[in-house]
């Protein structure tokens, strides 16, 4: 019964900044890990952001000082501020929710995903 809907997805160029949001229909939101994923063609699925429940972040050294990841518990909502894109960060987003207030618990639930591309 939990849900997560991402939003924000699109095409920008290189160099370029988006914000993508993720509404999470979860009774206990502000007591669990949230994260960000990424998959591209032909690659891993990556985590490229989490925040736990006392709103610490993490990030992947590829995005470190370019993206910053958020939540509003009051909006149930996690977000992720894309800045200085390349064409390394063009893939299929996804959002996902822990089951626990720290993120070494991994993560249970998976959105179904919002595609951001990158021109030149």
């Amino acid at each position: 019964q939990v849900q997560l809907v991402e939003s924000g997805g699109g095409s920008v160029q290189a160099g370029g900044s988006l914000k993508l949001s993720c509404s999470a229909s979860i009774y206990s939101f502000s007591s669990v890990c949230m994260g960000w994923f990424r998959q591209a063609p032909g690659k891993e699925r990556e985590r490229v952001a989490s925040i736990n429940a006392y709103s610490q972040a993490w990030y992947a050294d590829s995005v470190k000082g370019r993206f910053t990841i958020s939540r509003d518990n009051a909006l149930k909502t996690l977000y992720l501020q894309m800045n200085s894109l390349t064409a390394e960060d063009a893939a299929m987003y996804y959002c996902a929710a822990g089951g626990s207030s720290t993120c070494a618990a991994g993560f249970r639930y998976w959105g179904q995903g919002t595609q951001v591309t990158v021109s030149s």
